[in-house]
């Protein structure tokens, strides 16, 4: 399959969406994963508004078979030339009756595996264990998010709205005018699409209304070294799918 338009789009627009990536089959198997994963430590987070599980792929090592069926390493393919690895991978879960919403945003920090005194290294974080921080803006520019919609999200239950071509003006303030919410865009994703997006695009994502879910994997991708001694905290090579039957415990 040709993703070249999906390419153009991301990199004119900072976000495309793809429907169909994952069968309703492979959706309920990621899930039967999620749901039968020990939970607890520090990369489980539950409170009545949002679950999340970071460092998913470490937490849930059999979700990289599912995840990186033979559609996503061909859309992974046919955005980049260079080598790109997985940097970063969470599950969200805004559950239905969540008042949680998120204001207009970039995402500019990155999770390391250590602290470290380095130039165009800043605003340094330390949250449940692990590191985080803001890295130079090529490392941010040359990001790709990939969004796994584990749900059919629209406007109702926290869909995505982004302001498209915001990544093209660098790191920019949210109470800046150098944007306007005039040019609002939500991304409507179908259970089993996904939305590729560049970290420095402005998003934001309103309450749930319809008592719906709105299940998500979010993935990160990068194919920059970090400067030494620093690395990726979860610095995982690209699998290709094998499809094995595994996380299936409903028969």
């Amino acid at each position: 399959m040709n993703y070249s338009n999906n390419k153009i789009e991301l990199e004119e627009n900072g976000y495309s969406v793809l429907t169909d990536l994952y069968s309703d089959n492979e959706i309920r198997r990621i899930l039967a994963c999620i749901e039968n994963a020990e939970q607890d430590g520090n990369s489980f987070i539950k409170s009545k508004d949002l679950f999340a599980i970071r460092q998913l792929i470490k937490n849930v090592p059999e979700l990289s078979d599912l995840l990186f069926n033979k559609k996503l390493t061909e859309l992974i393919s046919n955005l980049s030339e260079s080598k790109y690895f997985l940097t970063k991978a969470i599950y969200f879960d805004k559950p239905s009756d969540s008042n949680w919403f998120v204001a207009y945003h970039q995402d500019l920090s990155i999770s390391v595996d250590r602290k470290a005194d380095l130039e165009n290294y800043s605003n340094w974080t330390f949250k449940k264990g692990q590191y985080g921080v803001q890295p130079p803006i090529e490392i941010l520019q040359d990001t790709i998010t990939i969004r796994i919609h584990l749900d059919k999200t629209d406007k109702n239950n926290g869909a995505l709205k982004v302001i498209p071509k915001s990544h093209l003006n660098g790191i920019v303030r949210a109470d800046s005018k150098d944007w306007s919410i005039e040019n609002e865009f939500i991304c409507e994703v179908e259970k089993g699409g996904v939305m590729l997006m560049k970290p420095l695009t402005l998003h934001a994502s309103n309450r749930t209304t319809n008592g719906n879910k709105r299940r998500v994997i979010h993935l990160e991708f990068n194919k920059h070294n970090l400067t030494k001694p620093l690395d990726w905290l979860e610095r995982n090579k690209i699998k290709a799918s094998t499809q094995h039957d595994i996380c299936d415990h409903s028969s």
